[in-house]
């Protein structure tokens, strides 16, 4: 028993690693392109909105099948399975947090920009000093939903080979024909969903103070 939980912890830190390089592009990205939409109503504005359409409409998991089978051969693009991973993830979910943070972003008053105006700032001061921390915090509660969603969805990455943690726990149910494997890897997935949840409350909290 001992054995097979390590095998199953090895795919531990591909999950995790995946997890953290998502949050850590996609945040930033959602934002950036939350920004474009709201500033430009021309042909930025209209390419953005087909891009959120477009990965936020279709699986997540025929993303990566696209990524990692289909741009080799429309392209010659090849990745490795977990660059494959990395890069639909990062995309997929930049496309949810652009429309999260630009919902945030609309919420906020039309006075705090007029007085940011009579103050002198200009539009991206705006933004950076005013508008955009304060779309931060009401933008937690679905920024959490998605981290949560997030940590279920790495499970994906076994359909292209990648050893996680459900596709180690699934080699270990076949061959021994036993679904304890299956309950460790639950064990696993709520426990990081258990520190997720723990982390935004905290942040949370804390910026409500």
């Amino acid at each position: 028993m001992q054995n097979d939980i390590l095998f199953i912890l090895k795919g531990l830190g591909l999950t995790i690693n995946l997890y953290i390089l998502t949050m850590v592009f996609s945040l930033p990205l959602g934002v950036l392109l939350s920004l474009g939409r709201l500033k430009n109503k021309g042909i930025l504005n209209n390419v953005i909105l087909f891009y959120t359409s477009l990965f936020r409409g279709t699986p997540l998991l025929l993303q990566l099948f696209f990524v990692y089978y289909g741009l080799p051969m429309l392209l010659g693009l090849r990745f490795t399975p977990f660059t494959a991973a990395v890069v639909t993830f990062v995309i997929n979910y930049a496309a949810y947090f652009c429309e999260i943070f630009r919902g945030s972003i609309l919420g906020i008053e039309q006075g705090q920009y007029e007085a940011a105006k009579v103050l002198g700032m200009s539009y991206w001061q705006t933004m950076r000093r005013i508008i955009i921390p304060q779309s931060l915090i009401t933008a937690l509660p679905p920024l959490s939903n998605e981290a949560i969603s997030l940590i279920k969805d790495t499970s994906l990455v076994s359909a292209i080979g990648m050893a996680e943690i459900l596709r180690n726990s699934r080699e270990l149910v076949t061959r021994d024909f036993s679904v304890v494997p299956f309950i460790i890897c639950a064990v696993l997935y709520l426990l990081m969903s258990v520190v997720v949840i723990a982390f935004f409350k905290k942040l949370e909290e804390k910026v409500m103070i």
